[in-house]
């Protein structure tokens, strides 16, 4: 016998045949004798049509209030699907996040979990009880008021609450059937992995892999919990096995690049003429962290004159938020010029293997020279590179440096 947490994603509970389909695999995994916790998200399009909803009720409103709304959607989710595993004979009971509880901090809207009481959850697997628990919410305590966790936090609310339960394992059930080596829709080519390391995972997901949400892979690597991404769309009754997420150290044979990830979600913005003196970098990136804008790669030219131009990446979305933040702090920063492009993709190589390997990176140049890409920005870290090009040649650097490394499917 083991205990288990299964999440099942929006399109996985779209609707009632498909919140069935999701009881007969929690009924497969009951049925077997495992302790089961269910983490549910709200049906496809329902959160987004609660955020309509409370945009068209105010367009500033309170961030508890929108909290309490769009909590809602996980909340009738995981009442339907106790109700359908109740109806095929499997005793179950809804959670939600404030009754468990998992308390979160109070930043509403992207809370982060301090802690989850397992305990009322155990009780229940020795009651015969299946938890079905309204993922993507907790309560923060001193105000008593419902929180979110930024969207994908239903990922995040299963790798915590298998933490809390000591669970043998998580499986992240999605409309995917695993982790593959890049998009299978601009490479055909792909292949799903059997394993991926925590620490590749979490790259992945930071670098546009929308498999998993971030937060939840830091949970699991923190907390070593062994996390399955797997389909909720097979066969109830013979389910692949999907790609486990895990330690380094299960990994036998680890690849030079395990994966290509990319992001069209980029903008590059350029200040020309800054002058070079300690502190004008904390001029630029202060008050956009301040902001709360995101800043990725960072490029700083060799200085000429006591002058230089430094080039940075901010998601599209953030673009004219940091455009208008830097020309508020030209006096400041004192830069000649600021330009910008939102036509630009992020194509980044991830793998555990690099460390031992040396060139991987200047391979990579090298082919997409070869194949007339121009490389705008460059960074590195141990264990991967990313280069940031125009938009127009993403799906060439992806295929080109998918087969580069080797990670065609046979």
């Amino acid at each position: 016998m083991a205990r288990l947490v299964m999440k099942f994603g929006g399109t996985s509970v779209a609707n009632v045949e498909r919140i069935r389909n999701v009881a007969l695999h929690v009924k497969r995994e009951a049925d077997e004798g495992h302790q089961v916790a269910v983490v549910v998200s709200a049906m496809a399009g329902k959160t987004n049509e609660l955020v309509a909803w409370c945009k068209e009720a105010s367009e500033l409103h309170d961030q508890r209030e929108y909290d309490a709304i769009v909590a809602s959607g996980e909340q009738v989710t995981a009442g339907l699907l106790a109700v359908a595993l109740q109806k095929i004979g499997i005793p179950a009971r809804s959670w939600l996040g404030w009754q468990i509880p998992i308390l979160t901090s109070g930043a509403h809207g992207s809370a982060r979990i301090q802690s989850i009481d397992g305990a009322p959850l155990v009780r229940g697997f020795e009651r015969g009880e299946v938890a079905v628990i309204a993922g993507f919410q907790g309560i923060h305590q001193p105000t008593g008021r419902i929180t979110t966790l930024g969207r994908g936090g239903s990922d995040t609310s299963a790798v915590a609450v298998a933490a809390a339960i000591h669970a043998d394992r998580c499986d992240i059930y999605t409309d995917v059937d695993g982790v593959y080596t890049t998009d299978p829709r601009v490479v055909p080519k792909a292949r799903r992995m059997e394993r991926i390391s925590f620490e590749e995972m979490l790259e992945m997901a930071s670098l546009g892999a929308k498999v998993l949400q971030v937060r939840s892979v830091e949970v699991a690597m923190v907390h070593k919990v062994r996390t399955f991404v797997r389909s909720s769309f097979d066969d109830p009754a013979r389910p692949n096995s999907g790609t486990l997420i895990c330690n380094e150290e299960d990994i036998v044979e680890a690849q030079i690049v395990t994966g290509i990830a990319f992001s069209r979600d980029e903008a590059q913005i350029t200040l020309r003429g800054v002058a070079d003196k300690p502190g004008v970098a904390a001029a630029v990136f202060v008050p956009l962290a301040e902001a709360g804008v995101n800043v990725d790669m960072i490029v700083q030219v060799a200085s000429s004159d006591s002058m230089t131009d430094m080039t940075f990446t901010v998601p599209a979305a953030e673009f004219e938020h940091a455009r208008a933040i830097l020309e508020k702090s030209k006096p400041s920063i004192g830069y000649a010029s600021l330009a910008g492009a939102k036509d630009v993709a992020k194509v980044s190589a991830i793998g555990i293997g690099m460390r031992s390997h040396a060139g991987v990176a200047a391979r990579a140049f090298k082919a997409l020279a070869d194949k007339g890409v121009n490389i705008r920005a460059i960074t590195t870290s141990e264990i991967k590179f990313s280069v940031l090009i125009d938009e127009a040649y993403t799906e060439l650097a992806v295929r080109t440096l998918h087969s580069l490394y080797g990670l065609d499917a046979a």
